[in-house]
């Protein structure tokens, strides 16, 4: 049987994160004079990456000032969504089995890595990666395929036999560049506006890795 592994992007798809992150944004954005419509959220900064979407917005900045405003942003962010945050319907069941079967997990995400350790904590999946790629393993954000190719040398897969778990349309072109099959979980963007992944899905509730394996030709 051919080898198959699982990445994760994590906003989105392992935490139904964009509702606090929205709301951290414009807060954030406005305190500094920056009013941004649903339709910027949505092209401009989901799925990027704070470099990105920051210096898209401010200008050029020193890289001090940068980091002080991602800090400033993801630490609104993990304060808003502290009391509520979940993970997304059926991700802790669809991660135990693929842990269960031996099935290579990654998570690869343009976030800061004190994101990724608060998400772990507090949905309880902390055990279940080995492989973790945050915004220190990127110099070119998504759409760029950089992240996944990154992923995918990590675990020593061939890109052909991984699937990507992806919601932002920038992630979904990432994935797909880097050569992956992706499967787009609808938190962010329509079923209609995924239609080109692989497969458009609400959640992981009653997933398994057999309904994966003929993406891969398995």
């Amino acid at each position: 049987m051919n080898p198959i592994a699982i990445i994760f992007d994590m906003d989105g798809v392992l935490i139904d994160s964009n509702p606090p992150h929205k709301i951290a944004l414009r807060q954030f954005c406005e305190k500094y004079g920056h009013f941004l419509s649903e339709e910027q959220l949505r092209t401009q900064i989901y799925g990027r990456t704070n470099r990105d979407w920051i210096t898209a917005l401010f200008g050029a900045l020193s890289e001090a000032q940068l980091q002080a405003y991602a800090e400033e942003k993801e630490a609104l962010f993990r304060e808003i969504y502290a009391p509520d945050i979940q993970p997304l319907a059926g991700a802790v069941e669809f991660i135990k089995h693929l842990h269960a079967l031996g099935i290579p997990k990654a998570i690869a995400t343009s976030a800061p890595r004190a994101n990724v350790d608060f998400v772990l904590k507090h949905t309880g999946l902390e055990p279940y990666f080995d492989t973790i790629l945050d915004e220190r393993f990127v110099t070119v954000g998504k759409p760029h395929p950089e992240i996944y190719l990154k992923t995918v040398a990590t675990l020593g897969f061939e890109a052909r036999n991984c699937i990507v778990f992806e919601d932002s349309l920038a992630g979904v072109q990432a994935g797909k560049s880097a050569g992956c099959k992706v499967v787009g979980i609808t938190t962010t963007h329509t079923p209609e506006e995924l239609s080109h992944t692989n497969w458009a899905i609400p959640h992981f509730e009653g997933l398994t890795i057999d309904q994966l394996r003929p993406f891969v030709g398995i």
